[in-house]
Order: C-alpha cells, then sequence, then structure tokens
C-alpha cells in the first residue's frame, strides 16, 4: 500500500486531503508543522508528501530543504498545497524539491491530476 503523509496546521485541510488520499487507495498519516513531519518522517518515510507553506514551529519550505537536504535513497514525492499563487513562490518550492505545486483552493480532481504528473497516483 501507498504511504502519505499530509503536513498542514489546518484540521479541515488534513480531514479533506485524508478522504481524498483513502479513496485513491494510500494509507495516511498527519503532521500539524514541519516538525511534527520531520519525525513522522524519521519513524517512515511516506511515499508522497502534501505539504502546506504556512504553518506555526516549522513552516513548509524550511521542512522541504530539510528533507531534500538529508538525501538517501528515500526520497518521497512532494506536493505543496498552499495559497500562494505567485510565479515566485511557486519557483522557490520547485528550488527547494517540491515535485508539484497546487493552489489551495482545489478539488479532488486536480489533486488526482497533480498526483498522476508525479508518478504517485
Amino acid at each position: 500500500m501507498k504511504t502519505s503523509l499530509i503536513v498542514d496546521d489546518s484540521r479541515m485541510i488534513r480531514n479533506y486531503l485524508r478522504s481524498s488520499l483513502q479513496a485513491l487507495g494510500f494509507e495516511v498519516r498527519e503532521a500539524v508543522n514541519g516538525c511534527e513531519a520531520v519525525i513522522r518522517c524519521e519513524e517512515s518515510m511516506p511515499d508522497l508528501i502534501l505539504l502546506d507553506w504556512h504553518m506555526p514551529v516549522m513552516d513548509g519550505l524550511e521542512f522541504i530543504r530539510l528533507l531534500r537536504e538529508g538525501g538517501g535513497a528515500l526520497q518521497p514525492k512532494v506536493v505543496f498545497c498552499t495559497t500562494e499563487s505567485d510565479i515566485a513562490h511557486i519557483r522557490i518550492a520547485l528550488e527547494a524539491g517540491a515535485d508539484e505545486y497546487v493552489m489551495k483552493p482545489f478539488d479532488r480532481e486536480t489533486l488526482h491530476m497533480k498526483l498522476q504528473l508525479v508518478g504517485a497516483a
């Protein structure tokens, strides 16, 4: 079974993403910030991470930089799911190691398409 990690400080967004990913056959774990996400990845690296940009404690950009610097053979696909919609933010996220980028709000079809683009669905 494919594994995923949702990293977002909004319970509503996590619930929406959880049901979307479960419908695609993913086992889902959650974290409310980048620090929690680091711990979840140390426990077991997921195949896919859906990552918010703006969170307390450690934001998504900090988290992805740490994740990618850590290297290792088991690098998950990372899709930023955020309200940041300008080209500069998208470029920063992709340069930091994101595989794809989707802007909130989005529907399940859009998410599924993005996951297909990165080979995760």
